[in-house]
């Protein structure tokens, strides 16, 4: 009386498909989604150039003329 899919007749192995298919598509998003905070993470740790530039001026470590000189190289 057993036909080999189990409960389900045919249905089984097409639902064992699509959640083989989820659980992959799950990590591969989980994967995705850590890699992606990590790189926002370490964007955001480094300030640019520009940044530093404009910090260093601002705690008088540069004058005004070093910082439109440097600001012109950078920009």
């Amino acid at each position: 009386m057993m036909t080999g899919f189990g409960g389900f007749g045919l249905f089984g192995p097409v639902l064992m498909v699509l959640f083989w298919g989820g659980v992959i598509a799950l990590l591969a998003w989980a994967v995705g989604a850590v890699f992606a905070q990590r790189d926002a993470t370490t964007t955001q740790l480094e300030p640019s150039a520009l940044e530093t530039l404009k910090q260093r001026y601002a705690r008088g470590e540069i004058d005004r003329e070093a910082f439109e000189t440097a600001r012109k190289d950078l920009v």
